[in-house]
């Protein structure tokens, strides 16, 4: 994968559009209707494109999903689900092993603190956000400002409808700003989930790899007012699938790109961020197989969290794999002084935004290492003591002025922050302390056993004997003693005596200190001269080129394609009998070991059933449980995955191998008919009839 890929980069980004592909994760107040039109010869209608919009869901642990029912019926993966599963969980009671099915509404079991999100309405609100910004101001002034003038918009949004969550968006670096509304829902109930076995059929050995046999999918139902909501917009699943060629979108909420980055930012990435992840994954994964190995029960605990971490390790390998090659770097660089020449020459008396970007990227290089553990928590890797951070902060925050508070206190954002407060999810301390040690350790590594932070934080024990004290000393654990604390506010906390209360109380000046310097120095930085970067790409392109994801709602679209790869043609889907075939290949072992479920009901199944596909919408990290729709606005599969080659889509855009992976529509129902039972779900889905209540 190492190409010269940051040379189509730069083709991209700075010289004149080119017709590349269908590249495009598009905003849906500008999707480029004529180019789909151009190329398919479909339209989509703006009655289209809202319908799907408003059946499309974010979830807030990071994934995407969508309304597949008038009743609130809700799909995602397997994957965007496991948190709830394992939630729901307990010792001796493992959805995530054996599967979940409610056969009525009333079996439907809550989630502790899931959140969806629905987009209802996009409005532009640049030239408020930017109202107290001066010609001249310093850059963290101008920063301060705009953060200030966002959490106002946000909360007079959220004032003006009860039940609605608003967000100032950040686009093209801070050249435009929408405010995006929501309608939020937070009684999310499950209603379907497979084993984990064929959910993640191949595991880690198979994961960003085609082809592919997974039934990666979860079924959940929203409620309001203790009923299911009856939507007024759901998508229709198609009974017929796709065909090869078929023109199909993805509208899910990918994550983040760099697209857009300067050369600076993307040697930080390449020199200092992804390393340090990748060292971090490494770690965090041989402790928690470590943990997992003591027994089945431990295996359970950890087993979702090793998930995250493998899928994140394999993940930020491929970004990293394409910055990796010097020579395309160097040519990168040198068409990015070109354009830099150009625009200096047209505003020879202002500054040089590249150069201000490089400034910001030296000032978070110097600080990297101490605000990623004490402010951004890595030294931290307990839940408990993040709850803990989290009471800490809203003490301080909740006092002051809404506009001069850390974003995630402003007003509109407390009612999400509560429901993760007050969440019911179970804690397991013997988990904590183990993971919550070794994080002791990596900072005691990283700064130095002499720094102020670690002298605070371990009080002159071991990594393993604080952990184990603070772990056991505390009672966050108890959700009555978390909105004790919470709703005695600055009194309460400052009094608490809670282990984990007085070690984020001692560490918070400092972590604020980072916090501050970067949001002045560097993000103030990058938001200004972004912007102005931004600003002469359109006025020498137009806006020809969507924002670099921002886990907001997007739109893609492309080709139900199969591709070649070392002269051997990949078909664009696999079969259900595929699955028995790979299984056999690799002796029935884990990760290749396929459910009880599937092997007594093999005979019963359609074998030549299409089970996953690829094709060429551009998708990333956050795209996990999009639906793929066709022309009709009808599911035809849901996004699970992309293949190895897809992974330099952080940063470029090629299907020439690249695709996105996805389950088909028709071996889902196949599924749940044949092998689950789930006839009242699957009638639910191809509007047979409603389910039992």
């Amino acid at each position: 994968m190492k190409t010269r890929w940051l040379l189509f980069v730069l083709m991209l980004t700075l010289a004149a559009p080119l017709a590349l592909a269908d590249e495009g994760m598009w905003l849906y107040n500008a999707f480029p209707k004529d180019r789909v039109k151009a190329k398919y010869g479909f339209e989509p209608t703006q009655e289209w494109l809202d319908h799907v919009r408003l059946s499309s869901v974010r979830f807030n642990n990071g994934g995407s999903g969508s309304f597949v029912s008038a009743d609130g019926l809700t799909f995602t993966n397997h994957h965007v689900g496991a948190d709830c599963i394992q939630k729901l969980s307990k010792e001796g009671t493992d959805y995530m092993k054996t599967g979940f099915y409610a056969k009525t509404q009333a079996d439907e079991a809550k989630c502790p603190d899931l959140e969806l999100n629905v987009l209802v309405g996009i409005e532009d609100v640049t030239a408020k956000v930017n109202a107290g910004v001066k010609a001249g101001m310093p850059a963290a002034e101008a920063g301060q400002a705009q953060r200030s003038a966002m959490s106002a918009i946000e909360k007079d949004c959220a004032t003006a409808t009860t039940g609605q969550r608003c967000d100032v968006v950040t686009l093209y670096s801070g050249e435009v700003y929408n405010l995006y509304k929501y309608k939020k829902y937070t009684d999310v109930r499950l209603v379907f989930s497979p084993e984990f076995e064929i959910a993640f059929f191949g595991g880690d050995p198979d994961n960003f790899t085609y082809p592919r046999y997974d039934l990666d999918i979860t079924f959940f139902r929203i409620y309001e007012n203790d009923k299911p909501v009856h939507l007024e917009h759901h998508l229709q699943w198609s009974k017929s699938g796709v065909s090869d060629g078929e023109l199909i979108f993805v509208s899910g909420h990918p994550g983040s790109t760099g697209r857009l980055l300067t050369v600076a930012q993307m040697q930080f990435l390449r020199d200092v961020d992804y390393p340090s992840r990748l060292a971090n994954y490494k770690r965090r994964i041989a402790l928690m197989q470590k943990f997992a190995a003591e027994s089945a029960e431990s295996a359970r605990i950890a087993q979702e969290d090793i998930f995250g971490y493998q899928n994140s390790q394999k993940a930020i390998t491929g970004y990293f794999s394409g910055l990796q090659d010097d020579t395309a770097m160097a040519q990168t660089n040198q068409a990015e002084r070109d354009q830099e020449k150009r625009y200096m020459l047209a505003n020879p008396n202002g500054p040089n935004p590249w150069e201000e970007i490089s400034k910001a990227i030296k000032v978070e290089r110097e600080i990297y290492t101490p605000l990623l553990y004490l402010e951004r928590n890595r030294a931290f890797n307990s839940d408990l003591a993040i709850l803990a951070r989290l009471l800490v902060r809203a003490a301080e925050e909740k006092v002051k002025p809404n506009g001069d508070r850390l974003r995630e206190y402003r007003d509109s954002a407390l009612p999400s922050l509560e429901q993760r407060l007050f969440s019911s999810a179970p804690v397991y301390k013997n988990f904590e302390s183990v993971t919550l040690a070794d994080s002791f350790a990596q900072m005691q590594e990283a700064l130095g056993a002499d720094a102020a932070a670690v002298k605070a934080v371990l009080n002159g024990k071991s990594p393993e004997e604080a952990a184990k004290e603070l772990i056991g000393g505390t009672r966050l654990e108890d959700v009555a003693v978390r909105k004790q604390l919470y709703e005695g506010g600055k009194a309460a906390v400052e009094s608490s005596t809670d282990p984990l209360i007085v070690m984020m109380r001692n560490v918070d000046r400092e972590a604020r200190g980072l916090r501050k310097r970067f949001d002045d120095e560097v993000d103030a930085v990058e938001r200004r001269d972004g912007a102005t970067i931004a600003k002469a790409r359109f006025a020498q392109n137009g806006y020809n080129q969507p924002p670099d994801a921002t886990f907001t709602l997007r739109l893609s679209y492309g080709a139900v394609k199969g591709y070649e790869e070392n002269g051997k043609k990949i078909p664009y889907f696999t079969t259900m009998g595929g699955a028995y075939a790979h299984a056999e290949e690799h002796g029935s072992k884990d990760p290749y070991k396929l459910p009880e479920s599937w092997l007594k009901m093999k005979s019963k199944l359609n074998l030549k059933t299409p089970m996953n596909i690829v094709s060429t919408p551009d998708i990333i990290g956050g795209n996990s449980g999009s639906p793929t729709v066709n022309r009709k606005g009808e599911v035809v599969g849901i996004i699970f995955d992309g293949n190895i080659q897809s992974l330099v889509w952080n940063f470029y855009f090629d299907d020439r191998v690249g695709r996105s992976v996805s389950v088909d529509s028709r071996g889902i129902i196949e599924a749940l008919r044949k092998i689950y039972g789930a006839d009242g779900l699957a009638n639910e889905l191809t509007g047979t009839k409603a389910r039992g209540k």
